[in-house]
């Protein structure tokens, strides 16, 4: 028997932008089910916001994400998650972090770290801090 854990990001109206763009950066399978295609709806406002929705590729990248609905509280705080992604090489590192930094803020720059060959961090667009490095055997020795 085995898990497998997915990020799942929650949002207020950007969902459906959010996983669109996430898909142009990793490729994939886009999937979204509306509050109006499930009959949900609480505020007419907000039918066609995403009540589930998940970006899923074949090269292991899979994320879900939601909007909350406005009838529920909803703060996105300062750290709440990192969403990690860690890739065999450098040059397919290097291609996901320059998809994800259009419009982000960067919190370290892509580059060598003590622990990998290439590590970075951001702040996308949305507001999803991503830590991003090539994968490497770790000595605990």
């Amino acid at each position: 028997m085995s898990i497998t854990t997915t990020t799942h990001l929650n949002f207020r109206g950007d969902a459906r932008a959010a996983l669109e763009f996430y898909r142009s950066v990793f490729g994939g399978q886009l999937t979204l089910v509306t509050y109006a295609d499930a009959h949900s709806v609480s505020d007419p406002a907000e039918a066609d916001q995403v009540m589930w929705g998940q970006v899923q590729a074949g090269n292991g990248f899979h994320v879900m994400a939601y909007d909350v609905p406005g009838n529920q509280s909803y703060s996105p705080g300062d750290k709440p998650v990192f969403v990690s992604v860690r890739a065999g090489d450098g040059d397919e590192l290097t291609t996901y972090w320059k998809g994800l930094s259009e419009g982000a803020t960067v919190v370290q720059d892509l580059g060598p770290a003590g622990w990998a060959p290439l590590y970075g961090m951001l702040r996308d667009r949305f507001g999803v801090t991503w830590v991003l490095d090539v994968a490497v055997e770790y000595d605990a020795g």
